[in-house]
């Protein structure tokens, strides 16, 4: 983990170091304004999407019928009990070894 951090840190510097080079040094400003530009766009984009992208909420109110519907649905479904069967597991004949059984759960 302590190497993992160290070569984060070695190469933000690099990127720092490299890019105050490129700004007052070299004076070429648009190599960075470019991408500074193209990243902000991007962020707010994604912030604040277009209209078309954004969720849609339904245009159309349900009607009361349909909201009953779904209500008595929902009050329905929560309150059933699983079904019991008759069924059982039979042992076999084999019996059972306790070398085959996993040592984990």
């Amino acid at each position: 983990m302590k190497k993992q951090l160290f070569a984060f840190w070695i190469i933000a510097l690099l990127a720092v170091v490299g890019i105050m080079d490129n700004l007052f040094v070299n004076g070429n400003w648009i190599n960075i304004i470019v991408p500074v530009a193209v990243v902000g766009i991007v962020f707010l984009l994604y912030k604040y999407p277009p209209a078309k992208y954004r969720k849609q909420h339904p245009k159309v109110k349900p009607s009361a019928r349909t909201m009953a519907k779904v209500s008595a649905e929902r009050r329905s479904t929560g309150g059933e009990k699983r079904k019991h069967y008759p069924f059982q597991v039979i042992d076999g004949q084999k019996g059972k070894n306790e070398d085959d059984l996993p040592k984990y759960h």
